[in-house]
């Protein structure tokens, strides 16, 4: 199964990043998964899902032990790439 996390977490700052949302950054950019994409008022990430449930479970920690008040995550289920014709799946 592959899933996409989109996530959040605050407080905002918005003239410097702060300590929790460079470690959920960091978290993510170094977790085994696809299409990461940081941004200051959200990022999103998918791949299998033991990668991204992991990483979810890692972020959640670290983010808030680096000072996060809170935490807004969306996990979605993404269709499975169709199979090339002719491989088995």
């Amino acid at each position: 199964m592959r899933l996409r996390v989109e996530f959040t977490t605050e407080p905002f700052d918005l003239d410097e990043a702060p300590a929790h949302a460079v470690v959920a950054r960091d978290i993510v950019t170094g977790a085994e998964l696809d299409a990461v994409d940081v941004g200051p008022f959200g990022n999103t990430a998918e791949g299998e899902a033991e990668q991204v449930l992991g990483a979810v479970a890692d972020l959640l920690r670290g983010s808030l032990e680096a000072g996060a008040t809170r935490v807004s995550l969306q996990v979605n289920v993404i269709a499975a790439a169709a199979a090339p014709e002719g491989s088995e799946t």
